[in-house]
């Protein structure tokens, strides 16, 4: 039997993946997603997503079942496989996955990235129950409160700054006895009478109060005393790292850091080939963003294979 030949095959089943299938099937593409674990990608990760227009509260999951199957009833394949080998070049695209083999004339890139941990006591356990990864996403759930800032780099600055509208006191915890980056930032934070600062110090323990945070256990690398730290949030600003490991040693370009370089059409460097989502150089990964991006990239595949 003739092996199917997709018009496009989205990897990623993230809010990116999942509007990319449902903008490709509405498109009349014959569309095929692959996701190696669950749906939903960060998303998936939080209790609520209350800055996503006409989002419910205490409904993420449902939103995300939502999307699928939106997805699916516009007829776009779903299937559960893992990619480990990909061929990029050429007219037609080959991926090579744990469970089969799949070509596509268009490859939609939407595995996604993880915020780096910072590898503290209990910090799996407490994420979304006080620790997290998103200013945007969840500062307001924090208002008139004390919380923390793990990191010292631009971003972690930038968040702090952005957290001082919410919180009453935001602390920032800085391993070095100075920051490094932009110093019109740095000159914010220090003029912020909300902001303070620990030198010298990281995060040992996030404290598990029945499930919640409890506060922080706090550590001076210079003497390893070890020091009480109330708060009822803790964010943390460490760095991503996007999931495109499979994609090295292609001919696909990647920043520094491994985002996947596109233009404003999800473009990448390789003729029919999209990426979209939080594994692209973005500025702002939301959900609200990784859905435009999919619908972007799928309604650009379906231009690539017209004019073709």
């Amino acid at each position: 039997m003739e092996k199917k030949i997709y018009d496009t095959i989205i990897i990623g089943g993230g809010p990116a993946g999942l509007a990319a299938s449902l903008y490709a099937g509405r498109a009349k593409m014959s569309a095929m997603l692959l996701e190696r674990a669950k749906f939903g990608g960060q998303a998936a990760t939080t209790s609520e997503i209350e800055n996503y227009p006409g989002s419910i509260k205490d409904e993420t999951a449902p939103q995300i079942e939502r999307m699928r199957q939106q997805a699916e009833n516009f007829g776009t394949e779903i299937v559960k496989d893992e990619i480990v080998k990909v061929e990029l070049d050429g007219e037609i695209k080959k991926l090579v996955g744990k469970l089969g083999e799949y070509e596509a004339r268009t490859i939609i890139i939407a595995t996604g990235a993880n915020p780096r941990l910072a590898g503290f006591k209990n910090e799996v356990e407490l994420r979304g129950r006080g620790v997290s990864y998103c200013a945007t996403c969840d500062a307001d759930f924090f208002e008139e409160l004390d919380v923390a800032v793990v990191g010292g780099g631009d971003s972690a600055l930038d968040e702090a700054i952005y957290l001082t509208k919410f919180a009453e006191k935001v602390t920032v915890i800085h391993r070095r006895d100075e920051f490094r980056g932009n110093k019109s930032v740095q000159q914010r934070v220090f003029a912020n009478d909300k902001i303070e600062v620990l030198w010298d110090s990281v995060v040992a323990e996030a404290v598990d109060d029945d499930g919640i945070l409890g506060g922080l256990k706090i550590r001076n690398v210079k003497t390893n005393d070890i020091s009480d730290l109330n708060v009822q949030g803790c964010f943390v600003f460490v760095g991503y790292d996007s999931n495109t490991k499979v994609f090295e040693g292609t001919n696909l370009a990647l920043s520094d850091r491994g985002e996947i370089l596109t233009d404003e059409d999800m473009k990448t460097n390789i003729e029919g080939v999209y990426a979209a989502g939080d594994v692209r150089k973005k500025s702002l990964r939301q959900v609200i963003t990784a859905a435009a991006d999919g619908a972007i990239a799928a309604t650009q595949a379906e231009h690539y294979i017209a004019n073709k």
